[in-house]
C-alpha cells in the first residue's frame, strides 16, 4: 500500500489495479472512500481499461479474430508497478505482455496517476501506444463513495447536484448488462435525491449530459464530494440496493447495446489511437474541508 497526503487530504492506493483504498478527510476525520465490504461490494474503485461495461458474448472482435475480454477489462486485475512517487503524488504503470495480448492484441503502456493539490484529488490516466498500429480502447473510473458521510445520518439525507439544471435522460440496461433501447427522464432540474429504490434497476447512465461535474450533498450538513469530469463524455451512478455507498463513474466509452455485435473500432465511445501517439484523461475529487 502506498500513501500520500498534504493538510486536508490523506490517500491510500494499492499496486492490485493501482486502485484508491482510502480517501480520508483530515479535517473532520471522515473517510469518504468505500471500504469493500463484501457483503455489499468487494472493491474500493476499480479502473475499468480497456473496456467499459460488458461487450457482447464477453469478447471483442477485430475483423475475423476474436479476443475473450471480461466485463471492464483487465487492469482492475492486474498488478501495476510503482514507477514514481513524492509526497503528493503516485504513477503507475501496466504494461502489455503475453498474457494481456491474448484477450486485447495491442502493445501499450497504461499510467495512472494520483495527485494531491489543497483539498482535490486528481487521477490522470495515461494510454501510449507502443506499436505500430491504431490502438483501439475505452477505459474509465468507478470509484465508490461512503454515503452517508457521518454516522448520525441516512441515505436519503443525502442528494446529487449536477452541474448545470438540466434534464437528465436514462439509458437503461438489461439484466445482462447490454442497453435495449430503454430511457426515461431521471430529474428535470439536474438534482437527483438518493433513495435505494433509485437503484432497483441497476445503474444510471447518461450519454448526453451538459454538466462536467456533479456533487453529492447532504440535507443536514454543509459537507460535500465533488466529482469533475470534462474529458469524460459518459458518466454512470451506481450502488446495489440498499447499499450504503455511491459510484459515481466517468467513462470513455460504454456496453454494447443487446443483440448488436459490432467490430471493436466502431464500438460506441471506443478511443482510435495513433501509433506511437500518447492520451490523457484527468478526473477530480474534491472533498470539502467543513
Amino acid at each position: 500500500m502506498h500513501n500520500i497526503e498534504n493538510e486536508f487530504l490523506k490517500v491510500s492506493v494499492r499496486n492490485f489495479g493501482a486502485e484508491l483504498t482510502s480517501v480520508l478527510n483530515k479535517k473532520n476525520g471522515v473517510e469518504h472512500l468505500w471500504q469493500a465490504d463484501k457483503k455489499w461490494w468487494g472493491w474500493h474503485a476499480p479502473v475499468l481499461f480497456p473496456i467499459v461495461g460488458r461487450c457482447l458474448n464477453d469478447q471483442i472482435n477485430f475483423g475475423e479474430k476474436t479476443y475473450p475480454l471480461e466485463k471492464h477489462g483487465f487492469a482492475r486485475k492486474s498488478d501495476f508497478e510503482l514507477v514514481a512517487q513524492t509526497p503528493i503524488s503516485l504513477t503507475f504503470s501496466l504494461k502489455s505482455s503475453e498474457a494481456t495480448e491474448k484477450n486485447f492484441p495491442f502493445k501499450f503502456e497504461f499510467r495512472i496517476e494520483y495527485s494531491l493539490s489543497k483539498n482535490k484529488l486528481q487521477q490522470r490516466f495515461e494510454v501510449i501506444n507502443n506499436s505500430n498500429e491504431t490502438l483501439c480502447f475505452s477505459l474509465g473510473a468507478h470509484p465508490a463513495f461512503n454515503v452517508p458521510f457521518n454516522t448520525n445520518e441516512s441515505f436519503n439525507d443525502y442528494f446529487i447536484e449536477f452541474e448545470k439544471s438540466e434534464n437528465l435522460t436514462r439509458h437503461r440496461i438489461n439484466n445482462e448488462g447490454f442497453f435495449d433501447g430503454r430511457k426515461d427522464l431521471v430529474s428535470a432540474d439536474g438534482k437527483i435525491d438518493l433513495t435505494p429504490e433509485l437503484f432497483n434497476d441497476d445503474a444510471l447512465i447518461f450519454k448526453d449530459i451538459s454538466s462536467r461535474s456533479i456533487t453529492i450533498k447532504s440535507k443536514k450538513n454543509t459537507q460535500q464530494l465533488k466529482v469533475s469530469f470534462s474529458d469524460f463524455p459518459y458518466l454512470g451512478i451506481w450502488t446495489k440496493e440498499g447499499a450504503p455507498y455511491v459510484c459515481i463513474e466517468p467513462w470513455l466509452g460504454c456496453a454494447d447495446t443487446a443483440g448488436k455485435p459490432t467490430d471493436f473500432t466502431k464500438k460506441e465511445g471506443v478511443l482510435s489511437l495513433a501509433a506511437n501517439r500518447s492520451f490523457s484523461a484527468a478526473m477530480f475529487v474534491e472533498i470539502s474541508a467543513a
